[in-house]
């Protein structure tokens, strides 16, 4: 600062103190909104006390009229916290207005601050302050609130609350110091050694769940690439080594928050730091009966680190060991296990006098899930003296079927909804839960009848629930072309409105207009979108609303829609259907209405039905009958093909990057002779990147006798779950099970896409989808392996994670449907120029599903990779499976 800005600053700070003393206070309250903190600390020096109260008073009543509308930033913070210690006459008091997470001071600057602020007036409840402000910080606190806290903290000696937020918060200060103008941060091990909460904060590391994981940030010290990985772990075992702190009580520690155990990634970093520690032989020893627990019960990485230390124990008691490998060999950790194999092994041999006790306990992994690991053991049980199982016999060729239960019925849909009240708890549900899964049809259909038997009840019970519940529903979400949000939110008001009833039919009537035409030609209309995006189904799930919409308040006494399921997989007893139309009597039906019910009628309908609808004498009795005797919707013709991601644009593509190279994809046609008025037998592959899933899981209780058309449509989305790792793609696989017709190779390539997703909620509602269809016969296992070898032979799925929604089918007790799957992936495998990862494991199960099936199937190229040199796992596995089939 120059003299002449020095002298400005001491003249200006004259008058503020001046006005500040006869009773002005808005020149004060400017500063705050300015973030002028230290003038305002200049203009309070002197001040009597009770003026500073005063001042307290009027800045509280200020304070509370902008603490909702003012944007506190990091200075209007800091200015404001030297006022309120400044002026306001409790610790109380002052914690109330700054105990807010909107106000963040700039941390130590604002601190030292604040100090010399109180240390001028001569108050002692600075600390009181401090702790309070500690005791307050929750999830929505930001590092530099906390840096001024623990300022705080630090200059009045007031001892750190250890709350598990305050604990975090500290940590994130330890990765993220403040930076300062000019200078290079200290490193994490300088801040450590000289900060004093340590002690304090650091028990607390070890028993908040969770914490592991932002333990193990990097340190940056000129660019990314000379990172420091994991300083924290390394830097606590350095202080352990130069004493500062307890190498016992930290070696006690993280085995305690090891044996307690957390989310794989949490632990990383006490497994680093036990590492970093490298505890001596005598030190494990003493610990020998918690690396013990930690072999038998950690997660893979944990057991691995104790069973590394307890094997360089120089004389380890057998007994104990004994026990605890009678539970490790059955872990399903093969890296683990084969180690374990190993050392007791050595330990047989070391101890010929208890080789026999060994060999016992060895053969417990011969029920290892694992082929190579149960021969592993078969060998060294054999080895020190326990008796060879027997061998397990050839193949035959007697198929022995999956023993999977026989799928139930389908189940009947919810009874309809009858009571306005109830009608206003599942819209309250509708509008606070995700759109996917939702029962839509059956709040439609009451929204519908009760209307147009109580309208005014209606309203007075529903639109408070829409006033406080739509308020994620309200627009129109313009990057997903399936969204329904606005155009569904707008029906529940129209059965709500009392008033511009014309102008709301107008609305309707445009949508309804811009959703389907009639030609000349055809009176029939024709759903038509701007958007090639949105598939026919979803296309007539919007021109249904839209005509629930155009109708409501419009037609007294309707007894409510023709469409809504008798079946909760979406489909309608033709009966009830009939039922539905006599109680019409006059009324001409919904076209669209009309049009989704027939679409849920089963295809074998018996003649009698129709003739009956057609004994009604109404046009919508007519169109039932032709409907029914033309034995409904056709199934489409589908034809695979194959996708290919846009051409690369100018510059820089990142999304482009980001899609796979191309996909597999079906094709829809209309069979022969079909006119396909309403598009929903024909679909073009959709392009690699316009995958949306909203709303999807209402396709197939649209179309609930046609799997091949839904799958089809969903192949993308779910498809996206494998070669883009996009998540919950797949949760339309069990509905598509629930629902009948042929699947297809639509059905087929998309259960293979979704044995490969990323997510494994994805491939547990695959594997769902498995074993029902297989449970009804459905599945065409043959047809979903060739597509998955195909897939993962040309690296558009990972193979590797389609293995445990196989073994799970497979355990689950469908091993010959299993078995046929891989059988037809394994030769596209097999001849792939690269080996897919995973494919030994595969071959393995393969030989597994074949053994307990006795199915001998024929796997070209798999005598070839059998009759290969050396003895890599591909070409044991191989040669396992090759002589299970054929044991000459």
């Amino acid at each position: 600062m120059s003299r002449a800005q020095q002298m400005l600053f001491v003249k200006s700070t004259a008058r503020r103190h001046r006005e500040l003393a006869a009773g002005s206070t808005s020149d004060l309250f400017d500063l705050i909104t300015n973030g002028a903190a230290n003038q305002i600390a200049a203009a309070l020096a002197g001040l009597p006390e009770q003026r500073r109260r005063d001042i307290g008073t009027d800045l509280t009543t200020w304070y509370k009229q902008r603490q909702h509308t003012t944007r506190w930033t990091v200075g209007a913070g800091a200015a404001l916290a030297v006022a309120v210690v400044g002026c306001l006459p409790t610790a109380a008091q002052a914690a109330t207005i700054l105990s807010r997470n909107t106000i963040n001071p700039y941390g130590e600057r604002a601190a030292t601050l604040v100090v010399h602020v109180a240390d001028e007036r001569g108050i002692t409840w600075l600390g009181d302050l401090a702790h309070r402000l500690a005791t307050k910080v929750n999830q929505q606190t930001w590092t530099v609130r906390w840096q001024f806290i623990a300022a705080l903290l630090h200059a009045t000696g007031t001892t750190a609350p250890t709350n598990d937020r305050f604990v975090e918060l500290w940590l994130n200060s330890v990765a993220t110091p403040p930076r300062h103008h000019h200078a290079r941060p200290a490193t994490v091990l300088q801040r450590l050694r000289d900060d004093p909460m340590l002690p304090t904060m650091l028990p607390r590391l070890f028993e908040i769940d969770g914490l592991g994981t932002p333990m193990m940030f990097d340190e940056i010290a000129t660019t990314w690439e000379d990172r420091q990985r994991h300083p924290l772990p390394t830097a606590l075992a350095t202080l352990a080594a130069e004493g500062v702190l307890d190498r016992t009580t930290l070696i006690d520690a993280t085995i305690g928050r090891l044996l307690r155990g957390d989310r794989a990634t949490a632990l990383r970093a006490f497994t680093t730091l036990l590492t970093e520690l490298a505890p001596t032989t005598a030190e494990v020893t003493a610990r020998a009966t918690d690396y013990l627990r930690l072999l038998t019960d950690a997660p893979a990485p944990v057991a691995t680190i104790a069973q590394k230390a307890l094997r360089d124990l120089p004389d380890p008691d057998i007994d104990t060991l004994l026990d605890a490998s009678r539970d490790v060999l059955p872990r399903p950790d093969k890296t683990l296990v084969r180690t374990q194999l190993t050392w007791l092994d050595r330990l047989a041999r070391q101890h010929p006098h208890r080789a026999r006790d060994i060999a016992d306990v060895i053969a417990t992994a011969t029920a290892h899930p694992a082929v190579e690991l149960r021969d592993r053991a078969t060998t060294l049980a054999t080895r020190h003296g326990h008796d060879a199982p027997a061998a397990a016999g050839p193949a035959t060729t007697r198929p022995r079927t999956d023993d999977l239960p026989p799928p139930p019925p389908p189940a009947p849909a919810p009874a309809p909804i009858i009571d306005i009240d109830e009608l206003a708890e599942n819209t309250a549900a509708l509008l606070g839960t995700p759109s996917q899964g939702t029962p839509l049809d059956r709040i439609l259909d009451a929204l519908v009848r009760l209307t147009a038997t109580d309208g005014a009840r209606v309203h007075a019970t529903l639109a408070p629930v829409i006033a406080r519940r739509h308020w994620s529903w309200t627009n129109e979400h313009h990057h997903d072309p399936l969204c329904l949000c606005q155009v569904l939110v707008d029906v529940l008001t129209t059965a709500t409105a009392t008033d511009q009833q014309d102008r709301r039919r107008s609305r309707w009537q445009a949508l309804l207009t811009a959703i389907h035409r009639n030609d000349h030609d055809n009176p029939t209309p024709q759903l038509i979108t701007t958007d090639p995006r949105v598939p026919p189904p979803h296309r007539l799930l919007r021109a249904r609303l839209a005509e629930i919409g155009a109708h409501l308040n419009q037609q007294p006494g309707h007894p409510g829609l023709l469409a809504t399921p008798t079946h909760a997989n979406g489909a309608l007893d033709p009966l009830t259907l009939l039922e539905r139309l006599t109680a019409l009597g006059d009324r001409t039906p919904w076209h669209w209405d009309l049009t989704q019910a027939l679409l849920r009628l089963p295809d074998d309908t018996d003649d009698t039905v129709a003739d009956k609808a057609a004994a009604l004498g109404t046009p919508a009795g007519e169109r039932l009958a032709t409907w029914l005797r033309a034995g409904g919707l056709p199934q489409p013709r589908t034809r695979l093909t194959t996708v290919t991601r846009r051409p690369r644009k100018n510059g820089h593509d990142w999304e482009h990057d980001q899609l796979p190279p191309k996909r597999l994809a079906v094709e829809l046609r209309p069979p022969d002779g079909h006119d396909d008025p309403y598009g929903l037998l024909t679909a073009d592959p959709a392009p690699i990147g316009v995958e949306h899933s909203a709303w999807m899981n209402l396709w197939p209780s649209i179309l609930p006798g046609h799997r091949a058309i839904v799958a089809a449509h969903a192949l993308p989305i779910v498809a996206a779950t494998a070669d883009m790792d996009h998540r919950d793609g797949a949760t339309i696989l069990p509905l598509l099970a629930d629902s009948t017709g042929p699947g297809g190779t639509a059905l087929d390539l998309t259960l293979a896409y979704g044995l490969g997703a990323r997510h494994g909620t994805d491939r547990v509602a695959t594997l769902d989808a498995l074993l029902a269809l297989a449970a009804a016969g459905h599945l065409d296992a043959t047809a979903t392996g060739h597509h998955l070898g195909q897939l993962a032979a040309e690296q558009l799925v990972k193979l590797s994670r389609a293995l445990e929604p196989l073994r799970d089918a497979a355990l689950a007790g469908a091993p010959l449907s299993v078995w046929r799957l891989t059988a037809a992936a394994l030769p596209a495998l097999l001849a792939a120029p690269r080996t897919p990862r995973g494919l030994p494991d595969l071959l393995s199960l393969a030989a597994e599903t074949a053994t307990t099936t006795g199915v001998r199937i024929d796997v070209p190229g798999l005598a070839d990779v059998a009759a290969r040199g050396g003895s890599s796992r591909l070409v044991t596995e191989a040669r396992r499976l090759h002589r299970t089939l054929d044991p000459t």
